[in-house]
């Protein structure tokens, strides 16, 4: 049988980083939450590999893991561990209110000797990456938020009447540190819709560089990569607090997976705003702290 592990790949790299700069095991079994046994372990397997720090592109989780803990008699490229169908799962993900975790719980209650949360979740994003290869999007501190109506609905219930009525969501998240914020709107129409960004910006604290919508009519009349039509109440506020507004392209929803990841994160039920108890990230910092530019000083 392969040998048992208790660090995730992730983990065994950043200790053999740790261990090239000289970290001791005490200290990288401190660092990962591990005991110092388990780091000295792991780095004889590293030596007795032949693996040191920096590891080369090719060698992949599943490569690492086989180099590492590979016993004799063991088919090379063979899992032991149940295998989920990996393509019916990122078509589960792009579901509303759906996410690896609930991905996991589900594949976990039909094979309950089946991978750890941190290890299924490795070869769900190996399975992506082959999938369909993107280049990663770098975002500056304060540079973007990303914002759209998330497409599920919240129901508020009249405390007289007790009559249930459904609200929208909107949702923003920070380019850089995806710090998200959510309310509820009664629709989308163009006075919730600037609403929700006044209430954002207060919140946040200051405004972003750019405002990154998806094409809702509320917002763009007309959709264009190169010359986008924007409502003009919507301009005038972007105007008003001296931020940008760039549309996503149409059908591009890499253009915000930002957003797009906030949106699945906010289910149903979820309460208004970020918990006051939720700290904020450094981000809100390099946000600009400018007044609105019709603002008397």
């Amino acid at each position: 049988m392969p040998a048992k592990r208790e660090l995730t790949m992730r983990q065994i790299r950043q200790m053999l980083r740790l261990h090239r700069d000289g970290v001791s095991a005490r200290e990288i079994g401190r660092t990962l939450g591990v005991a110092r046994s388990t780091v000295q372990d792991n780095l004889k397997r590293a030596a007795v590999a032949g693996l040191a720090w920096p590891l080369g592109a090719e060698l992949t989780d599943d490569v690492l893991e086989q180099r590492l803990f590979a016993r004799a008699g063991v088919r090379s490229g063979f899992r032991r561990r149940s295998e989920p169908d990996w393509a019916a799962l990122a078509r589960e993900l792009k579901r509303p209110g759906v996410n690896l975790m609930v991905l996991w719980e589900e594949y976990r209650d039909g094979h309950p000797d089946g991978y750890g949360y941190s290890r299924f979740c490795d070869l769900f994003r190996e399975f992506e990456r082959r999938l369909s290869p993107v280049m990663r999007q770098h975002h500056a501190a304060g540079d973007k938020v990303f914002v759209d109506y998330s497409g599920k609905k919240i129901g508020i219930v009249d405390p007289e009447t007790g009559v249930v009525r459904d609200a929208e969501i909107f949702v923003a998240v920070l380019g850089a540190s995806n710090y998200t914020y959510a309310e509820a709107t009664w629709t989308q129409t163009l006075s919730d819709w600037i609403g929700a960004h006044v209430r954002m910006f207060r919140f946040l604290g200051g405004v972003p560089r750019l405002v990154v919508p998806d094409n809702l009519k509320s917002g763009v009349h007309k959709a264009s990569f190169y010359d986008p039509e924007i409502n003009r109440s919507y301009g005038m506020m972007a105007a008003h607090y001296g931020v940008g507004v760039l549309p996503a392209r149409p059908r591009k929803p890499r253009d915000k997976a930002k957003e797009e990841a906030g949106a699945r994160a906010a289910p149903a039920g979820e309460r208004d705003h970020a918990p006051s108890n939720s700290p904020a990230p450094r981000e809100t910092s390099a946000l600009s702290r400018s007044r609105p530019s019709n603002v008397r000083r």
